[in-house]
């Protein structure tokens, strides 16, 4: 059985697409929201721009870890994105395409609709060294099935903290 390699979720938030599009597009507050990101370290400049690089810190469990992610998208109040491409312990110093990260920004009413999407990058792993290596890193479940979680957690905490 082939692998889910994209994984969505939405949340309406009730402020404006700009207002959200700013908290999202800056990598060093992802871990108010994130379960798993701890925030970020911006290489260069401050506001997102395509090409922009940081390094995101990450803990699941006792395990922390490093990524080198360079943004792909920043178009203000419509979508940030970024690719992951270097994971390490403390430093990303392994290379390879790992993930993509994704944030959309839609009007919707008085607000906003934001949806953040996943891709499994990993597209040259086999699907079964994939799903193994994956059960073992999640302690029993796939990326999908891990990062569908994570997502919800996410947008839920991004909208309390929004609306607050």
């Amino acid at each position: 059985m082939g692998r889910t390699m994209v994984v969505s979720g939405s949340v309406f938030v009730e402020v404006s697409p700009e207002v959200a599009y700013a908290a999202v597009s800056d990598p060093t507050q992802m871990g108010r929201w994130s379960p798993e990101n701890l925030g970020a370290t911006v290489r260069e400049g401050r506001a997102a721009y395509a090409g922009m690089r940081f390094d995101g810190h990450n803990k699941r469990g006792p395990i922390r870890w490093t990524t080198r992610c360079t943004v792909t998208a920043a178009d203000p109040g419509a979508r940030f994105a970024f690719r992951v491409g270097a994971i390490g312990l403390k430093r990303p110093v392994v290379p390879g395409p790992i993930a993509t990260w994704e944030y959309r920004f839609e009007a919707e009413g008085h607000g906003t609709r934001v949806t953040e999407t996943w891709t499994d990058d990993r597209r040259g792993w086999p699907d079964a060294l994939a799903n193994a290596f994956d059960k073992v890193a999640t302690r029993g479940s796939t990326f999908a099935q891990f990062q569908r979680r994570n997502i919800d957690t996410t947008l839920r905490n991004l909208k309390a903290a929004l609306e607050a």
